[in-house]
């Protein structure tokens, strides 16, 4: 009973950002997920473990606690753990952080197709003045 009492106390104090889904990177590429539940599972309940596999997230996973204050702990005891010669890289997961990241990802593409248009529009205008001047 005291234990629930001290983590209602707690959790008046725990810092916005803290929430249940944690972000790993730099993780080894080999790992495999029972691994990772074997890492977190030391710090309490792990409800679900998301590794990446494509070519631009691997490395990197996302692991959900059942509870906020396991959460805290992992991150306490695992950022800057080594694994497989990698020092872990372990945050809390913020939406609007990856929202944005997207986002600026997307408009770095438009600018390029954009840049990649204008290019082949002079390059068809710069051919028609050529053929007309002969």
């Amino acid at each position: 009973m005291a234990d629930v009492a001290t983590r209602k106390a707690a959790s008046s104090r725990l810092p916005p950002e803290v929430n249940r889904i944690l972000y790993v990177r730099n993780l080894p590429f080999k790992i495999s997920a029972e691994e990772l539940y074997g890492i977190f599972g030391k710090y309490g309940a792990v409800y679900q473990i998301r590794l990446g596999d494509r070519r631009d997230t691997r490395g990197t996973a996302f692991v959900i606690y059942e509870d906020i204050f396991d959460a805290k702990a992992a991150v306490d005891h695992l950022s800057g753990f080594n694994v497989g010669g990698r020092y872990l890289v372990v945050l809390y997961y913020q939406p609007a952080k990856f929202e944005r990241r997207q986002d600026a990802e997307d408009k770095q593409k438009e600018l390029e197709e954009l840049r990649r248009q204008v290019k082949a529009k002079k390059a068809s205008i710069a051919a028609k003045e050529a053929s007309e001047g002969q």
